[in-house]
């Protein structure tokens, strides 16, 4: 029996067709475990005078009102719930339209354009609880909405569906490549920053506790489905802002300008921040706001532009609810071009208090460790970044350039120092240059920016990305990956470089809980994804690497390696035939190694020879562990050693991932063989 409500004036009014009693009642019952007042009517017969002024009373003294939606109050032309209905909507065009009051719930598949509903409804997103199963999600939202002493509010974010939770950094970039690289955070001038941070220290956060899924997203992440009420409500993610400029030759400003504040909203504690890989997976789109939310599991977002116009900037920014697509708040900021890192803290400090959250214990010293002494580095550093997106040879090498510049015109910058380092990694990690001379070349300026900053996470993560991919290091590697993660914990690409170490060291548990988190803080970036499918595939749950394998291809369908990773589980699955179209599909590498291994599979083995053909004629001279393993597939072990002794005395970048091949479901007879626990012994790895 459900208990009767003791608090009119506090509790939610329940409204309800009598065919949906059950539905209605399971919401009932989970809205009052948590303590949350409820009028639930359970009169048999409805009317009278007494019913009605009761219902008025209730409708009247009532903090939200959730009308439930069904296909039965679809069919029914007349009913009680229609009167308590218009009652609600009636009492709603009395107050503000900031005021949250209404919270339309339905718990069948009937569509939110349904003509039998008031227009003030239709108004709103509705929330789907199939049934009345209700979420702790959920609850917590109501909760929010109708305590009685909730947190101060600003005007524009009273009309929030429910208070917001806690904060991820990560705005590193997507890679093909087996570790994770990621843009460091770009930097302020910090002044006004650091008075915002007593200010708002003032303010009460709540945090939600409640993981998210990582949603699956077809190439444009718009046809992506995720249920209403699964994204934490503390959670955002900042779109790319527009280029509004003349002559459209700012997007590396405005792409710089939508990073800053990533990062900056990223060390507010209590908020989670989506990635900048997944916030940018809309670049150039023009997506249903509520769509990103769902793809992104996030509550709101921002949006903005920035117009640039001789020595003046003009930046707009606007907070958007995912709910239902009311504006919160917006700005419009009008200064002088070097002054465009104080409009990235005001715009910071702006969203932070509307969103009611508390800066808390973040780092006063983060801003004056890494501001830019002058506006010409930070627009060297800015051109930089755009550079590195190309993610190709050029862009790195022209990226390097102006990270360079930007140290020459100002030696301490700290940024600059750390993108420097980043960039020349994954330039040895590529192969395009010696590996000697590139990962010293990284190893000096992660040191020079730990020198700058000796809390930079990004030249630790730098240093265990060295240690890795070129030392064989592990344990310096292990060390400096949990010091990276230590100073910025929400950051995916400290949990994920974790991950990577520990996957190459076979601990697999370890390696997928950290992909996890990372999936969680940066749910579109396909290399977590790839990464998570590894250890899928190694420790034997097939159906889940495929699904993980499959996601890479739908959120990036020309990642790198992509087709052939699948194709080996596919292999291993023993759907030759489907392993075969696939690694068909990847170019390169990747695809000549499959194709060895496919194929001798298949018994086609002159098809076989002139794909292994192939990748020793291409990368014998960086890929000779590639090699080895087309012989491990093949099973021709004394080739397959000596091509693995050759990777060792080159050192090739891929190695480092050489201890997971042990658990390789198709490489059993190489991995068996006396001489693989030898040579794990000789990179100082546990056999």
């Amino acid at each position: 029996m459900v208990p009767p409500v003791t608090e009119p004036s506090h509790a939610v009014f329940l409204s309800y067709a009598s065919q949906d009693a059950e539905a209605a009642q399971r919401i009932c019952e989970a809205l009052r475990a948590a303590g949350i007042e409820v009028w639930f009517d359970q009169s048999a017969l409805r009317g009278g005078d007494v019913w009605d002024q009761t219902i008025r009373k209730q409708i009247k003294t009532c903090v939200l009102f959730i009308p439930v939606i069904s296909r039965h109050t679809h069919e029914r032309d007349e009913g009680y719930f229609r009167l308590e209905w218009k009652l609600a909507v009636d009492r709603s065009h009395l107050m503000t339209t900031n005021k949250a009051f209404l919270l339309p719930v339905v718990v069948d598949d009937t569509r939110e354009d349904d003509e039998n509903v008031p227009d003030r409804f239709r108004d709103i997103h509705w929330t789907r609880l199939p049934g009345g199963e209700t979420p702790p999600a959920f609850v917590e939202r109501v909760r929010c909405l109708v305590s009685p002493e909730p947190p101060v509010r600003t005007a524009q974010a009273a009309s929030t569906a429910g208070p917001m939770p806690r904060a991820a950094k990560t705005t590193h970039k997507s890679t093909g490549a087996a570790w994770p690289v990621k843009h460091a955070p770009l930097v302020t001038l910090g002044v006004l920053f650091s008075g915002v941070l007593a200010y708002l220290a003032l303010y009460k956060f709540w945090v939600s506790k409640h993981q998210v899924s990582p949603p699956t997203t077809q190439a444009a992440p718009a046809s992506a489905s995720h249920s209403a009420f699964a994204q934490p409500a503390h959670s955002i993610a900042v779109l790319p802002f527009v280029d509004l400029s003349e002559k459209h030759d700012q997007e590396y400003f405005a792409d710089g300008m939508a990073e800053e504040i990533i990062d900056l909203l990223a060390r507010t504690p209590g908020l989670k921040v989506i990635g900048r890989t997944s916030s940018f997976q809309f670049k150039g789109k023009s997506p249903d706001l509520r769509v990103v939310g769902r793809t992104l599991g996030v509550n709101y977002v921002v949006e903005g532009s920035v117009r640039k116009s001789g020595d003046q900037v003009r930046v707009t920014a606007q907070l958007i609810s995912t709910q239902d697509g009311s504006h919160l708040w917006s700005e419009t900021y009008d200064k002088p071009v070097g002054d465009a890192l104080k409009v990235q803290d005001q715009i910071t400090a702006n969203l932070v208090r509307a969103l009611q959250v508390s800066v808390g214990a973040a780092d006063s010293g983060y801003a004056e460790r890494r501001a830019f002494k002058s506006t010409e580095a930070y627009d060297l550093f800015l051109r930089g970044l755009h550079a590195s997106d190309r993610y190709d040879k050029e862009g790195f090498e022209s990226a390097v350039a102006y990270f360079q510049q930007a140290l020459e015109v100002d030696p301490t910058s700290v940024p600059a120092a750390e993108q420097l380092a980043s960039t020349q990694e994954v330039i040895a990690g590529f192969g395009y240059v010696d590996p000697a001379e590139g990962f010293e070349r990284a190893r000096r300026s992660a040191q020079r920016a730990l020198a700058l900053d000796p809390k930079s996470s990004l030249a630790y993560q730098t240093l265990s990305g060295v240690h890795y991919l070129y030392d064989w290091d592990w344990a310096a590697a292990e060390r400096d990956a949990k010091e990276a993660l230590r100073l910025e914990p929400h950051d995916a690409g400290n949990n994920g470089n974790l991950g990577s170490v520990y996957r190459m060291l076979g601990r697999w548990d370890e390696s997928a809980r950290l992909y996890e988190t990372a999936i969680s803080l940066d749910p579109l970036d396909p290399i977590w994804h790839s990464h998570l499918r590894r250890v899928r595939y190694l420790t034997g749950r097939l159906h889940e690497a495929e699904a993980e394998a499959r996601k890479v291809l739908q959120i990036s369908p020309t990642y790198d390696g992509g087709h052939s990773a699948l194709g080996f589980v596919l292999l291993a699955q023993g759907k030759l035939d489907a392993a075969l179209a696939e690694m068909k599909q990847e170019p390169g590498e990747e695809g000549d190694l499959g194709l060895a291994a496919v194929y001798h599979a298949l018994g086609r083995r002159a098809e076989s020879d002139t794909a292994l053909s192939r990748l020793i004629r291409d990368h014998a001279h960086d890929s000779a562990k590639d090699i080895a393993l087309a012989y491990g597939y093949r099973t021709e072990l004394d080739e397959a050693f000596a091509w693995l002794d050759r990777a060792y005395r080159q050192k090739d970048a891929d190695l480092w991932n050489i201890k997971p091949v042990q658990a390789d479901p198709l490489m059993k007879t190489f991995t068996h063989d006396p001489r693989f626990g030898a040579f794990l012994r000789r990179m100082n790895l546990p056999e």
